[in-house]
């Protein structure tokens, strides 16, 4: 631990002997885990109050962002926009173009200068790297080419390691605030719109929110990747006039037009629709019944058609900008789990022309009971095992294939065909060869078997496949899990008193909201319902209400909800319907 503390005082001499204290303590538990990167270096990384505070790769040590996030000026920081996360974080450097160079100028690093990223309007470091080259090199390359080479971030396996928390905001420092202030008056009193280069010459003063608004769009055409588009249709536009603002949006590409409208229905939703009580909220529920409901008349929300591609790919953004919090409460369905509304965007939004905020409250709530359900298309899948691995190949397949069981049964055909094993005296037999035998027979069966029926031969080969399943949620792309999916399950439980209580566990596997589904039943049956953790699970609710409701339930889930009876377990359970006497 001395050695450690000596290591970090002489790798970081900003510093000072109370935080090093702090950093590396005398007293408290300090772990030490030994682990491989990708590419098989060995790195130690150190552990203190269960999150990762150092790492070190060949004797050199490093700060992880848990460690930065307390002492922020430990390492020069270059800043850069909230998308370009996304991209470091699946494990690419950081690209001069992406680099946001401030008025004050970029620090004065050379080359091999340990730094910190940021992002935008935010101190709180997101990755570690390395410069590629100093200062002068970078500004007389024309801020082209690699700037960084990035070690760690935010949202990767280290960061993992620790309690997964989120970056702080941080404010920009008083001298970047003050430029800021004093561009922003300068620009009131000259009546100037910024500039739109993501590199300002040096006397041109910009707003930092001005620059992270509108200067989006030419980063990300310079990064090569679909970015994030501002809404314009969020900006208050008080000064413009009607004409320039159809001008400014018939301009635009459609794609451009698909984000703004996605960016206006998103702030809407939240600021008008969605309230404290409805958390957690699915995300499918959110698009489906909030935004869509927060679309002006004559357009038509359409992911597909803007820069995102992808709905989860959208609100990644939206929580890189710290204004909700999306979390996969269960595998493969994400929810959103905590809104900013003080957020100055959100803050700042204007309800368009034709909408009210009581009105649109008031349509929030008789939407939510008349909210349609669109029952998830579920289809099993096959992965050929190691044992099957024999009978596929021929069809080019090997370990880990996914199949649709016609796909499977058109391989098993054309396998006997292929290899002539159609009995020729009763063409229902399959004759077993040694491939067969070998996947499909037990030991005890191989000496004793040696003639199958088509049915059995195809069914002993579905058994010996991994189950897989794919679900399909409305309007977005299909998920493909392990194992075959849970059943929403029903229980019946006895609590003090001989009082009973109707528990529903596996809701969100079908993308039910179980806040929703409470507070429907606790409406239709008169009796209290609350949420739980899920015994035994990792990130599930179950939904448990008083009395024995398997009817209810059983009716709102088959006739209301269309889910098919063989994903509903318990309802056998149901009270009997005896005559009053």
């Amino acid at each position: 631990r001395r050695k450690l503390r000596s290591d970090v005082a002489a790798a970081f001499p900003s510093l000072s002997t109370e935080q090093l204290a702090e950093l590396v303590p005398n007293k408290e538990e300090l772990n030490v885990i030994k682990i491989y990167s990708h590419k098989g270096e060995a790195i130690t990384v150190y552990m203190n109050h269960r999150n990762p505070i150092l790492f070190e790769v060949e004797k050199v040590l490093y700060p992880t962002v848990y460690t930065l996030w307390v002492y922020p000026d430990l390492l020069p920081a270059f800043a850069t926009w909230p998308p370009v996360l996304q991209k470091l974080a699946g494990g690419a450097d950081l690209m001069l173009p992406g680099v946001v160079v401030p008025p004050s100028g970029l620090p004065q690093v050379q080359r091999g200068t340990l730094c910190a990223v940021t992002l935008l309007g935010n101190r709180a470091p997101v990755a570690v790297g390395v410069a590629t080259m100093s200062t002068e090199e970078m500004l007389a390359a024309g801020m082209k080419g690699k700037g960084f080479a990035v070690l760690h971030t935010h949202l990767d396996h280290l960061w993992e390691y620790g309690d997964k928390s989120s970056p702080p905001t941080l404010a920009p420092l008083v001298t970047d605030s003050a430029a800021t202030e004093s561009a922003g008056d300068k620009e009131e009193l000259q009546g100037k719109e910024p500039g739109s280069s993501c590199s300002p010459e040096p006397e041109q003063h910009v707003d930092i929110r001005d620059l992270s608004l509108r200067d989006r769009d030419t980063c990300a055409e310079l990064l090569g990747k679909e970015e994030l588009h501002e809404n314009r249709a969020a900006e208050p536009a008080e000064d413009a006039s009607t004409e320039d603002q159809q001008e400014a949006e018939d301009s635009r590409t459609p794609q451009e037009q698909m984000d703004a409208l996605f960016n206006q229905c998103f702030f809407h939703a939240l600021k008008c629709r969605v309230k404290k009580s409805d958390l957690p909220l699915l995300t499918s529920t959110f698009l489906g019944s909030h935004m869509v409901s927060c679309c002006p008349a004559g357009k038509q929300l359409d992911i597909k058609k803007s820069s995102y591609k992808k709905f989860s790919k959208f609100l990644q953004c939206m929580q890189h900008q710290r204004i909700l919090q999306v979390k996969e409460l269960s595998k493969g369905v994400e929810s959103i789990v905590d809104v900013d509304w003080k957020h100055p965007d959100i803050k700042a939004f204007a309800v368009p022309e034709g909408f009210s905020s009581a009105s649109a409250a008031q349509d929030s709530k008789s939407e939510d009971r008349e909210q349609v359900y669109h029952a998830p298309e579920i289809i099993p899948l096959y992965g050929v095992s190691t044992k099957m691995i024999p009978l596929f190949q021929e069809s080019g397949h090997r370990k880990g294939s996914i199949l649709s069981s016609s796909e499977v049964r058109n391989i098993i055909i054309n396998y006997v065909k292929s290899n002539e094993l159609v009995d020729e005296t009763n063409k229902n037999f399959v004759k077993v060869n040694a491939i067969l035998c070998d996947c499909l027979l037990d030991k005890s069966e191989q000496d004793e078997i040696s003639h199958l029926k088509w049915d059995e031969l195809l069914s002993r080969c579905l058994e010996r496949l991994q189950p897989l399943h794919q679900v399909t949620f409305s309007g977005q792309e299909p998920v493909v899990r392990k194992g075959n999916i849970e059943p929403i399950d029903i229980s019946i439980a006895q609590r003090s008193s001989n009082k009973k209580v109707t528990i529903i566990k596996n809701l969100e596997l079908y993308g039910l909201d179980p806040q929703c589904v409470a507070n429907t039943l606790q409406q239709k049956v008169q009796a209290s319902a609350t949420i739980s953790p899920a015994p035994g699970t990792k990130d599930r609710v179950q939904v448990q209400i008083q009395g024995n409701q398997i009817h209810h339930l059983a009716k709102m889930l088959l006739e209301e909800y269309q889910l098919p009876r063989k994903y509903i377990q318990g309802l056998e359970k149901a009270p009997k319907l005896g005559r009053k006497k």
